[in-house]
């Protein structure tokens, strides 16, 4: 379970309503278990597209759990819904599903962040704007070659007709969203943009690379590494990633701004797969797949993706505490015990 700090409460005594889209979700689902262990009322709202039920208390008494596509969810709650914050976690996410569905990708992460932005303007507190946490993403930054990547720098995507890029636009499209009611409405918002978050409940369908290897691993399985395998990304435990996010929208300094959020110690993937194989004891190889065959003909990735992150360090003093190792081990953990519940089912 979860720990943090007591929670903070309204002026008048009482707990902090925070609502949370895409709570039943890998990174949602991390930061519900501190918000109910500080003690907020949470109100939670997921299609269970690509989250999970069972990711979240089954009962508890500060939990609402609402099963609904976003725009339908928020129509039923009605104008004398309050939140004093908000956290847009809910999005299309990962590279295979956005190359499978650009066109619910696309709509999914700019048509909801247009209507919980929109939401937020007059459900906070008093009837007003609600501090409103926005999570992007590295992709933002497409395939821009400086690195580290700092939250100001250029962007730069790929043509078109390449629909890899699509969920870089969208998002950056969100991110223009959320700073534009920001300077015309007041709304409080802060921008997330995550590099590779990994940790328990993080599954593999949708190209997450961590579970794909960990879980081939477990089974002395060929590990897959895409490409030559020197691509080279940044990976933060869910569980830091979580422990930063209400402390960024309760900064004033954080407001209208935008933040990497993430490690910036780099790991190549052929590093990644030899680390994931030695924490566990595995009989695993590795066997290299050429993106057009694990993708689709013409697909394009960045050799290196590390944030800048004094920015976040400045503003709440940010550090990743739990190491990689622990985290491959705790995700392996959580595969086992899941695979163990569906085998009884």
């Amino acid at each position: 379970m979860a720990t943090t700090a007591p929670s903070p409460h309204t002026p008048g005594g009482e707990p902090l309503r925070s609502l949370v889209t895409g709570g039943a979700g890998f990174i949602g689902s991390h930061l519900c278990d501190r918000l109910l262990v500080r003690g907020d009322r949470v109100t939670v709202i997921d299609n269970l597209s690509t989250g999970r039920r069972t990711n979240l208390p089954a009962a508890h008494p500060t939990l609402r759990f609402i099963e609904a596509d976003l725009s339908t969810a928020l129509g039923a709650l009605g104008p004398g819904e309050r939140f004093d914050q908000i956290y847009h976690l809910a999005a299309a996410v990962g590279v295979r599903l956005v190359v499978d569905d650009p066109i619910g990708c696309i709509r999914t992460n700019i048509d909801d962040t247009a209507r919980l932005l929109a939401f937020a303007l007059t459900h906070g507190p008093s009837g007003g704007p609600a501090p409103t946490l926005i999570a992007s993403s590295s992709e933002v930054y497409g395939k821009a070659e400086t690195s580290p990547f700092s939250e100001d720098a250029d962007v730069v995507y790929g043509p078109t007709t390449r629909s890899r890029w699509s969920y870089a636009c969208s998002k950056a499209i969100d991110e223009y969203l959320a700073l534009a009611h920001h300077d015309k409405h007041a709304l409080p918002v802060v921008i997330a943009r995550f590099f590779n978050t990994v940790g328990p409940r993080q599954v593999g369908e949708y190209g997450m690379v961590l579970p794909n290897f960990v879980g081939s691993a477990m089974n002395n399985e060929a590990v897959r590494v895409f490409g030559d395998g020197e691509q080279s990304r940044c990976f933060c435990d869910v569980r830091d990633v979580t422990e930063a996010l209400p402390r960024m929208l309760a900064a004033k300094e954080c407001v209208g701004r935008v933040f990497n959020v993430g490690s910036d110690r780099p790991i190549s993937m052929n590093a990644l797969a030899a680390l994931v194989i030695k924490t566990l004891c595995s009989r695993s190889g590795v066997v290299h797949i050429p993106y057009d065959r694990a993708y689709s003909a013409g697909f394009e990735d960045l050799r290196r993706r590390e944030p800048d992150l004094n920015r976040i360090r400045g503003a709440i003093g940010f550090q990743p505490r739990v190491p990689l190792e622990q985290t491959i081990r705790d995700l392996a953990a959580w595969i086992g015990e899941s695979r163990s519940e569906a085998s009884t089912r």
